[in-house]
């Protein structure tokens, strides 16, 4: 099965995690008093957040070995200026890595998804300035260890 950035990757370990917080989450008492409040709502949109997250993922199934830049693939890209940067394309819920992570719908994971190696892509930065970067590899996750 192959993913999208419309199906969030994760892996088993970040699964796992992310299903306690949110059994922890649901078994919080619900308080009352308008000082709780915020609490209160900032819980039920993380219950929110998580469960929608948790019902879409693609969870610990690596995209194929083919080297085209995807969710749940390890990227290394080398900037313009000669900086090089090796990160895992996934949600940002899957901090726990060993590896950094860039989520699929940022600036950068936009631009590098269906990149092949060697492909140069731009992407905008807040600032406004275009930052241009080269694919240099693309591997699954699951092969992460072999590569280091």
């Amino acid at each position: 099965m192959s993913t999208t950035s419309s199906r969030p990757w994760l892996t088993a370990d970040a699964h796992a995690r992310l299903a306690a917080e949110l059994a922890a989450l649901r078994r919080e008492p619900d308080l009352d008093g308008d000082d709780l409040l915020d609490r209160r709502q900032h819980r039920l949109a993380r219950i929110r957040q998580l469960q929608d997250l948790l019902r879409d993922a693609v969870v610990g199934e690596d995209p194929p070995d083919d080297g085209i830049a995807e969710p749940g693939m390890v990227l290394t890209v080398r900037y313009d200026d000669g900086g090089v940067e090796t990160f895992l394309l996934a949600v940002r819920d899957e901090a726990g890595s060993d590896l950094e992570v860039c989520s699929p719908d940022s600036p950068l994971g936009q631009a590098l998804d269906g990149a092949k190696p060697g492909e140069r892509r731009e992407y905008e930065v807040p600032s406004g300035a275009v930052v241009r970067v080269t694919l240099v590899e693309a591997y699954p996750y699951g092969c992460y260890q072999d590569h280091i």
